[in-house]
């Protein structure tokens, strides 16, 4: 243990070193070196500290808040927010939504998540299959909100890039989609069903589309004939989706 006598003595020397130094010049003129001051090192080290807090704030404030929250970007749940998937593009390409019906497994609101999820039926009469009468093609788009936020889905929505709701399928075709949100891509899985997922800070959003045959035809006893029937091709729809999901990010961020 050091005894306040010996602190007092080293600040003193060092303190007499600096100002009490009467020697003059030395011979040719030149002056003894002077010895540091003190507190010259906790004014750098005080600059260091205030520029390494000025950096992480920084990286805070662009990453989320101090407690590691996501940044929602605007984001948030209405009342209703089925209602408002216009689906103007996937209407245009296939059919449009039915008028009054959907099918909602409801609203979450938490502190930590907001949740949301829609079934949208796609139905019309022009769209019969051609070369097999009697086949109506229903189409259902489903749309998923999930608005983390208290903690970050990035890692998640990675690790499930593969991942359906059916589970993990090798052969499932991942595409990555250009400037749409933070990351984007979609999922072609097996049936021809098409999913697109969007990671925008602490949203994740899915929109998909699903298609199914349905026998309206009168045939023996009102059963559908054997055979296989092919279905639609959802490939080609891929920019509709796109364009849809666009706007309903624009709508939850209204």
């Amino acid at each position: 243990m050091i005894s306040e006598p010996e602190m007092a003595g080293e600040f003193g020397a060092s303190a007499g070193r600096d100002v009490l130094d009467h020697s003059g010049p030395r011979p040719g003129g030149e002056r003894p070196p002077r010895a540091p001051r003190p507190g010259a090192r906790w004014l750098w080290a005080l600059g260091g500290v205030v520029v390494a807090s000025a950096v992480w704030g920084a990286v805070l404030v662009a990453d989320g808040s101090r407690d590691g929250a996501p940044d929602l970007h605007g984001y948030r749940l209405g009342q209703d927010p089925c209602a408002a998937v216009g689906l103007k593009s996937i209407g245009a390409a296939i059919a449009p939504r039915e008028s009054g019906t959907r099918f909602e497994s409801g609203i979450l609101r938490h502190d930590a998540l907001d949740r949301a999820q829609c079934y949208i039926p796609l139905r019309a009469e022009s769209q019969r299959q051609r070369s097999d009468k009697g086949w109506l093609v229903d189409y259902t788009v489903t749309i998923k909100i999930a608005l983390h936020k208290k903690t970050d889905p990035r890692a998640e929505f990675e690790a499930t890039r593969g991942a359906t709701d059916f589970g993990v399928d090798p052969e499932t075709d991942v595409e990555a989609v250009p400037e749409l949100g933070e990351r984007a891509y979609v999922l072609s899985v097996e049936g021809g069903d098409q999913e697109l997922r969007v990671l925008d800070g602490g949203a994740v959003l899915s929109l998909s589309i699903s298609a199914s045959l349905n026998w309206e035809g009168e045939g023996d006893n009102g059963e559908a004939p054997d055979g296989d029937v092919e279905l639609p091709d959802l490939a080609p729809h891929k920019a509709a989706m796109i364009s849809d999901m666009r706007d309903l990010m624009s709508t939850l961020q209204s």
